[in-house]
């Protein structure tokens, strides 16, 4: 139940930040469009730990996301300099490297941690082992025991 409501806070939240608009009819409309979206979800039965992790909580909220958010905007300036400067190398590579996590959520975040970071893809998720697509040779060979795998280790021991 408690996810059912985490569900419908995001959806009305989301809601409420596209339309702007906070007339009793709006808010009514918004809140009976959340808990239709909420039932079909319920009725396809994709509500579930894994699909809505509120077991993360605040240790994600305020410790692993304002982080992630700043390697995002450091990532971004460097791959914006790389392409704007001439000099600057650019040598894709693919790399494999084996991460730290051993559970299905805590491969999926450190996953798209990876893939949100620009200049960085994961191109494959096995058990055990990554494979990233990274725009230089310095960013592949820093993905390997990174500060990352080690946030997101952190944050799967805390779930």
């Amino acid at each position: 139940m408690l996810h059912a409501a985490g569900v419908f806070l995001a959806l009305f939240a989301f809601w409420l930040l596209l339309s702007g608009m906070f007339t009793p009819f709006l808010l009514a409309a918004g809140a009976g469009g959340a808990l239709a979206v909420l039932a079909f979800a319920r009725r396809m039965d994709v509500i579930d730990r894994e699909g809505h992790p509120l077991h993360l909580g605040w240790r994600a909220l305020f410790s692993y996301w304002p982080w992630l958010i700043a390697e995002i905007v450091k990532s971004s300036w460097d791959v914006s300099r790389r392409i704007l400067h001439p000099r600057l190398p650019i040598s894709p590579t693919l790399v494999r490297f084996k991460p730290t996590q051993t559970t299905p959520l805590g491969l999926v975040i450190h996953a798209n941690s990876i893939t949100l970071t620009p200049g960085t893809i994961s191109v494959e998720v096995a058990p055990g082992e990554f494979l990233v697509h990274a725009l230089t040779a310095e960013g592949a060979a820093a993905l390997a025991g990174s500060e990352m795998d080690r946030r997101v280790a952190a944050l799967e021991e805390a779930a």
